[in-house]
């Protein structure tokens, strides 16, 4: 008996005029569009598919006009039409990639000092700890420090997003000099392995900063309910998986 394999793709479905801006992040307008193949096969299975085109964050939601996928890790996702503007869109781009690339180095400093002195190669206080511990300076001066440094680099790299290459000379040393390349990619000393950025290396990275900033939350969320760090809730769970779960985390057993 002959059975039938149905393909569905689903790409623009278009209802009725909607204004759900949450959605679609632009004039609001929901547009999908359904096709549904069907053919004879001598299988006697069948089977459902379903792909979303690439650019939708949603599978059937259609993308804001002014992302139109050209920009590495771009899937249509604005529901509040943040980036309407073309200005603004430039700025949230450059924020993203610096944001993400900060994320990934906290969530490393942050799981890695905990794994080492858990195996007793270092010994440092863990990371919701590191504020209590004593430096060369006090935690006041220290902060001052920081927020002076890096509210140098921030107007630079805000400098070199409204006029790129405007800052590529160093301000001290004038016989340093970047490479005249992307901005968010300055070469030079900042890509010691010369690593060119094509559009996958910046698709993965975008990727990685994302999930790196949903991670550093999720540690902090971790910390507030167990009192601990991710490495030492990863080993409680391990050591009895059915039963230290989020679940009875939540639940207080």
């Amino acid at each position: 008996m002959a059975a039938v394999t149905t393909q569905a793709s689903i790409a623009v479905f278009r209802p009725c005029a909607s204004k759900t801006r949450f959605l679609t992040g632009s004039s609001g307008k929901l547009n999908r569009q359904v096709s549904i193949k069907t053919s004879a096969s001598s299988s006697s299975t069948s089977s459902f598919k379903v792909e979303a085109k690439k650019g939708e964050w949603l599978p059937g939601l259609a993308s804001p006009g002014y992302l139109d996928g050209s920009l590495p890790g771009d899937n249509g996702f604005d529901p509040l039409g943040l980036a309407e503007d073309p200005e603004n869109l430039r700025w949230y781009v450059q924020a993203e990639l610096v944001n993400g690339r900060w994320a990934m180095l906290g969530v490393a400093g942050m799981i890695l000092p905990e794994v080492f002195t858990k195996i007793g190669i270092i010994n440092v206080p863990k990371w919701y700890d590191a504020g209590k511990a004593e430096y060369f300076a006090s935690s006041s001066t220290l902060l001052v420090i920081e927020f002076i440094l890096f509210h140098y680099v921030e107007i630079r790299r805000l400098q070199d997003i409204k006029n790129p290459g405007s800052v590529n000379q160093d301000p001290i040393f004038k016989n340093y000099c970047l490479p005249p390349n992307e901005v968010g990619y300055p070469g030079g000393i900042f890509n010691p392995f010369n690593l060119e950025p094509t559009l996958n290396a910046k698709e993965r990275e975008i990727a990685n900063g994302r999930l790196a900033m949903l991670a550093f939350l999720g540690f902090i969320i971790q910390y507030n309910v167990t009192g601990q760090g991710p490495f030492d809730n990863l080993l409680k769970h391990l050591s009895d998986p059915w039963h230290n779960t989020i679940v009875q985390t939540f639940a207080g057993n």
